[in-house]
């Protein structure tokens, strides 16, 4: 049971600090300058391109005019702007909303909807090709940017070895929910780990609200594909770039309570495995090299990390008998998951619930996926966030 509990407690490390500390090195050793300095390849645009903001949207009455006012509002030329908004059969005011909007609006804006029920990803497929912009920006219905968000995504095109660019969300909490804070806490340690690939090579994980991408280079998916993950992996698969851009903001509500966000994580967890499955060949550390690791480090053994949690913590009650350290050992866990299950009763102003709740619900949603997964089950269709 020795080899159980620290082989568990050496990949539970690596995972959440050894994994940072190891970019942190070879960023270091060997950095990729950040698109803004002057050096490397084509550091500056001699044209502004045109974009194509692409807005997949299903019974978003309650959203989508201030999503529209907001990307009206960008600092980026509008003469180079257009918004394409796709409904996937949406059974509310939101098509009549976008329909209103486009007639008085100051950048094109076209609906497209879909008459049956097809998902995210087949309405991102259908919009791509009636787009006329060399950059696509993927937004979701209630995602709202701050003024220069669009202008500093396709800045960090200039250098012409990116592919994809992600920006940095920034999850709001007006209510004071645990959920909000373990959240932001969460989304704050990924932009850490984001900023570090970034300097290293590219990204692993991107924010579906705030995302864009080179036209040239979007590869349709099917319809059970998550394109939040999948498409920035084509990218990498074609020998570019997919880079973090900490200028680019996203404000978004954060979900309304942990079921909610349980039930996202579920769903989220179990589409990116299939991407995982899907796109395996990136995994490959002779073709790939440090993206291969990076890949299997930042994703598929984080999607993992409730298996070496359970064996922790059931090699420690076992060991908990042989020395003083498995005890004060054992203690610890269950402190932390005993403030995770308080964390999940009552609402506390303490830093170190709001994580332990939110470590612990990221973890069992990614564990419901994986059986989910092994079952072969598939989502293609979703509803909108409730925050």
């Amino acid at each position: 049971m020795k080899s159980v509990f620290i082989f568990s407690f050496l990949i539970l490390f690596y995972i959440y600090f050894g994994y940072p500390v190891l970019l942190w090195c070879i960023s270091k050793i060997s950095p990729i300058r950040k698109v803004t300095e002057q050096s490397g390849p084509s550091t500056k645009l001699s044209e502004l391109p045109v974009v194509s903001i692409i807005i997949p949207a299903f019974n978003e009455q309650d959203s989508i005019l201030s999503n529209l006012q907001n990307k009206v509002a960008q600092d980026y030329p509008h003469q180079k702007m257009e918004i394409i908004v796709v409904s996937d059969e949406s059974i509310d005011q939101t098509d009549n909303i976008v329909l209103m909007f486009s007639a008085s609006s100051s950048i094109p804006v076209q609906l497209i909807r879909q008459e049956s029920r097809l998902g995210k990803t087949s309405g991102v497929n259908r919009a791509v090709t009636q787009a006329k912009g060399d950059i696509l920006v993927f937004a979701d219905a209630n995602s709202m940017y701050a003024p220069n968000t669009i202008s500093e995504l396709v800045a960090a095109f200039a250098d012409n070895r990116v592919g994809f660019v992600t920006g940095k969300m920034v999850y709001t909490n007006a209510d004071g929910t645990m959920v909000g804070d373990g959240c932001s806490t969460y989304m704050s340690y990924e932009n850490t780990i984001r900023s570090l690939e970034t300097q290293v090579g590219s990204v692993v994980g991107v924010d579906g609200g705030v995302d864009a991408m080179r036209k040239s280079l979007f590869t349709p998916l099917n319809a059970d594909q998550l394109p939040d993950f999948v498409q920035p992996l084509m990218v990498i698969k074609q020998g570019f770039r997919v880079v973090y851009q900490e200028t680019a903001l996203l404000h978004e509500s954060a979900l309304s309570d942990e079921s909610s966000e349980f039930r996202m994580r579920v769903r989220v967890s179990l589409r990116a495995l299939w991407a995982l499955w899907d796109m395996k060949i990136l995994l490959n550390p002779i073709k790939y090299k440090l993206f291969s690791l990076q890949l299997f480090s930042h994703k598929l053994i984080r999607y993992l990390a409730f298996i070496p949690m359970a064996l922790l913590l059931v090699s420690n009650y076992t060991l908990a008998s042989e020395h003083i350290f498995y005890i004060v050992f054992l203690w610890g866990q269950l402190f932390f998951y005993g403030l995770a299950i308080y964390g999940n009763k009552f609402q506390s102003d303490s830093g170190l619930v709001k994580l332990a709740l939110y470590f612990c619900l990221v973890n069992f949603a990614a564990a419901a996926a994986t059986i989910q997964f092994l079952r072969g089950k598939k989502i293609i269709v979703w509803k909108p966030r409730v925050s």
